[in-house]
């Protein structure tokens, strides 16, 4: 049979699209259910420990408002704690040690209520808090009725601070005083080494011969401006030694160095036979004494005048009755007039031109040569400037509250350092330095300007006139700071022990002894005989 055409078909039921409809969506509908549920339930479980928080919150808030609440029994149990505790460190004090128990067993007891309430989060009741407070109360009042009141106590206790202040400054004072004089002091194997020098000097008559001999032979060379010149003003023989035999150690050409000594009269024949029986390379040595320096006298300066004047002496150096104010006027270094040579090298060497000065705490690790042809630009010193540290500036070594000084120094300006010093003499003795200086100790006559030591005269003597080395040429604190970076010192020309700890006593930093004994001849059998 014939199909119909298209047009005159009968339509087909759609039965099974129409299930596929229905199915999809009740799969959406069923979905949207399933996600709107578990939304609500989410957002359930997160607003219950959010409002749980919140409650725990505000009532820790509140807990804690209560205790600072001007009203609320913790706040005045924290306050009876607090004036309790000031009472047990008075009962204390007035040795009433029963007392002290009683408020501390309260205070415990306070503090064990406190720390309840916090746990328990809930403000203190008053049948809490009454029991302790009643008993805190009481003993306070105890406390004042056995005098324990605020003014007696401030005025006890003022005194006391005052007592034990003046005992910690007497006691520091003490100490530095103690540690000055160990420092200073000749230690034992040096006394030895001096008096078998002096004894062998006395009995040996041929020593004398060979210092004459000595003298005459080098006379030419002390006032030979083609050599090179060195001034070492001591009385410490084996320093003075170390200075030069580490000095002539590290020279190319040791034979045209020059030592300039000055030592005091006691110890000049000592000095005279130590470097007659040692050997220094052929390097010239002239040994002179104090002694023979006749033009200075107290006519002529300032500081022989103060030294020998006992009214002055008292007032610049320190009362014998007051001793312990002033440490450094028992230093022998302070009060020798050794130590102030230096502001006299031109008139002690007139023929000299350029001299180089070196403390006799120092040790010389470098040729030292390339000093006597540096260019100082018309300066009169070359030092090594030590304000790298904010501290080492003039206002530290001066008093700049006298008008003398502010007027005519800034504050800021860098100090320097003694102990490797490049002198120009043509130049000082043009600028005049040591009138300055002179100028200088006429106005500290009362020692007002200036602590003790040539420091701040140098300062002051120099101001103006100092051209600045490298610091490779001199490197200090060897004497008092053990954490000197080992670079600086293994490059540096001269070390410097200046400070207490000097490395010939017991004192000295084990860690830089090594560098002075290198150069103390131990061998020596003088020092053998006296270790």
């Amino acid at each position: 049979m014939p199909r119909r055409a298209t047009d005159f078909r009968r339509p087909v039921r759609n039965t099974f699209s129409r299930w596929i409809y229905l199915l999809a969506l009740f799969l959406i509908v069923g979905s949207i259910l399933f996600f709107v549920q578990h939304y609500h339930d989410q957002e359930s479980n997160v607003e219950q420990p959010i409002l749980e928080i919140n409650r725990s919150f505000h009532e820790k808030r509140n807990l804690t408002e209560e205790i600072l609440g001007p009203r609320s029994y913790a706040r005045q149990l924290v306050e009876q704690m607090t004036l309790a505790k000031a009472y047990i460190v008075l009962a204390r004090e007035q040795n009433n040690l029963h007392l002290a128990w009683e408020l501390s067993s309260q205070i415990r007891n306070c503090q064990l209520l406190l720390s309840k309430a916090a746990k328990q989060e809930q403000p203190l009741s008053l049948e809490e808090a009454e029991p302790v407070i009643a008993s805190l109360s009481s003993l306070i009042y105890k406390a004042q009725d056995m005098h324990y009141d605020v003014a007696t106590n401030l005025v006890t206790m003022k005194s006391h601070i005052e007592a034990l202040q003046n005992r910690v400054s007497s006691s520091m004072v003490q100490s530095t005083v103690f540690a000055q004089a160990i420092a200073e002091s000749v230690t034992k194997n040096i006394h030895c080494v001096e008096m078998r020098l002096m004894s062998q000097w006395l009995s040996d008559k041929s020593l004398q011969k060979e210092a004459d001999r000595i003298r005459i032979r080098n006379s030419p060379r002390v006032v030979d401006n083609n050599l090179y010149h060195f001034c070492i003003f001591s009385d410490n023989i084996l320093a003075v030694s170390v200075v030069v035999n580490s000095t002539i150690s590290n020279a190319e050409h040791p034979k045209q160095f020059v030592f300039h000594v000055v030592t005091s009269n006691v110890k000049h024949d000592a000095m005279q036979a130590w470097f007659i029986v040692n050997d220094f390379k052929g390097a010239t040595i002239e040994v002179q004494s104090i002694g023979e320096l006749s033009w200075l006298n107290a006519s002529y300066s300032p500081i022989v005048k103060q030294l020998h004047d006992s009214v002055m002496a008292k007032s610049f150096f320190g009362d014998s009755e007051g001793s312990f104010d002033n440490p450094k006027s028992h230093d022998p270094k302070y009060v020798s007039l050794l130590n102030h040579l230096r502001f006299y090298i031109p008139e002690i060497y007139p023929q000299l031109e350029r001299v180089v000065f070196l403390d006799d705490d120092v040790v010389v690790q470098k040729d030292l040569t390339q000093l006597f042809s540096l260019d100082l630009h018309g300066n009169v010193n070359g030092a090594v400037e030590t304000c790298l540290e904010s501290f080492h500036r003039f206002y530290k070594y001066l008093n700049f509250s006298s008008p003398l000084i502010s007027s005519k120094l800034d504050p800021q300006a860098c100090a320097w350092a003694f102990g490797l010093n490049v002198f120009d003499l043509i130049a000082w003795r043009k600028a005049n330095v040591t009138g300055r200086y002179h100028f200088w100790q006429e106005q500290n006559v009362n020692g007002s300007l200036w602590m003790l030591g040539t420091v701040g005269p140098g300062l002051l003597s120099f101001y103006g006139l100092t051209e600045a080395l490298e610091r490779r040429w001199h490197v200090l604190g060897l004497g008092y700071d053990p954490n000197i970076d080992n670079r600086l010192i293994e490059t540096a020309a001269v070390i410097h022990f200046n400070g207490n700890l000097k490395p010939w006593s017991k004192l000295s930093i084990d860690r830089y002894r090594h560098l002075w004994d290198h150069y103390s001849n131990q061998s020596q059998p003088h020092l053998q005989n006296c270790i």
